[in-house]
């Protein structure tokens, strides 16, 4: 069986490895989304998908979808509070699947889709908001961007 947690594990340090407290709630410019309201896209997407994961639609009634893309009040903290509770509900429905689990049927706002394909899925949603953030993060900090993996001109560099 795939390692699913491992993988958006990876993708969560990335994610909290990108952005600076000042950089949390600011637009990188236009339309473009701030990192806080990315992580609350993402916390609702997490709670919805993978509450009662194998027993209902991962579109629940109760989600909010269009207030997740609405400028935040809420403290960096309030924020990541609730991404680790959304965390915990997806890390929790994620770690309790079986290999037998991989192949069963389940519906998102409808469709049918088989588990593993639905995990493929949300792991794909959540990598291509980290790498907004981390999109975001080298657009405030220019020249002084840290990489969070191999700098450009180090690949070759022992130990990588």
């Amino acid at each position: 069986m795939p390692n699913y947690l491992q993988v958006f594990e990876q993708y969560k340090r990335d994610l909290l490895g990108a952005i600076t407290d000042e950089e949390f709630t600011a637009s990188p410019g236009g339309t473009a989304n701030s990192v806080a309201v990315i992580i609350r896209h993402l916390s609702g997407n997490f709670a919805s998908r993978f509450t009662d994961f194998l027993t209902s639609d991962g579109e629940k009634p109760w989600r909010e979808r269009e207030a997740e893309f609405q400028a935040s009040v809420l403290s960096r903290q309030e924020v990541m509070a609730e991404f680790e509770r959304a965390w915990g509900i997806m890390h929790g429905a994620v770690a309790s699947l079986t290999e037998d689990d991989l192949s069963a049927t389940i519906t998102i706002r409808g469709k049918p889709l088989q588990v593993d394909e639905a995990l493929l899925r949300s792991v794909t949603h959540f990598a291509s908001h980290v790498g907004q953030v981390i999109q975001t993060g080298k657009q405030f900090r220019g020249d002084s961007w840290e990489y969070l993996s191999i700098p450009p001109g180090e690949s070759s560099a022992k130990g990588r």
